[in-house]
């Protein structure tokens, strides 16, 4: 199939998208918080929520970047290599401030389901990070001169969700037990960060010394 990419791609994905699910950031806190304070729905909904705001990303992506692709290849080279820059910043604030988790944050007082799926939905949507993350993780994945390059950013973006959801429904699932977890071992914080950081260098590497061309 024209828009499926190589299975190399799909495995490198797999891990980035793995790590990515599994450090604690404010979609995180939002899932666990919710579901400590209101119950495992409303820590469903919101992560439903959040997981329909990444469709929207990816859709917005998958439109643009093709468009600016068959604008300009050149410009869309520059992407990449800005987007090889941001990762590296993302490592590099992962090591000095470490995961950003508190699921207290964003307790507060019962919600229905909807109210809580549109939190997470808004939440996602409204974060200019995730838009910049989204604008630059998806084209590592891509080249430059791939006439599919669209269909294949819009099936990777699809393709997180399935990724990290085995990751995310056992968080909120366990979400007092998890809490704690990262509550008692801040080791076991700091190796995800450790992680997060290496993974995202070797991607920032690749796209710098093989697609900078």
């Amino acid at each position: 199939m024209f828009f499926v990419p190589d299975l190399s791609i799909i495995l490198q994905f797999a891990v980035a998208s793995f790590v990515i699910a599994i450090t604690p950031g404010p979609d995180m806190t939002l899932f666990v918080g919710r579901a400590l304070s209101q119950g495992r729905g409303a820590g469903f909904a919101c992560m439903f929520g959040a997981m329909t705001g990444i469709l929207v990303h990816t859709t917005l992506v998958s439109l643009g970047l093709s468009a600016l692709l068959v604008a300009s290849p050149a410009a869309f080279l520059v992407l990449k290599i800005f987007g090889a820059c941001y990762l590296v910043w993302l490592a590099l604030q992962a090591l000095r401030h470490g995961s950003a988790f508190n699921p207290e944050a964003r307790s507060g007082g019962k919600r229905s389901l909807v109210k809580n799926w549109l939190t997470g939905l808004g939440i996602n949507l409204l974060n200019p990070k995730i838009i910049l993350f989204f604008m630059t993780f998806l084209p590592q994945f891509v080249s430059t001169n791939d006439p599919c390059a669209p269909a294949k950013l819009f099936f990777l973006g699809v393709l997180f969700i399935p990724l990290v959801l085995p990751v995310t429904v056992p968080m909120v699932l366990a979400a007092d037990k998890f809490a704690g977890l990262l509550r008692a071992s801040p080791r076991v914080t700091r190796l995800v960060d450790y992680l997060f950081a290496g993974v995202f260098s070797a991607f920032a590497i690749k796209i710098l010394t093989t697609e900078a061309r």
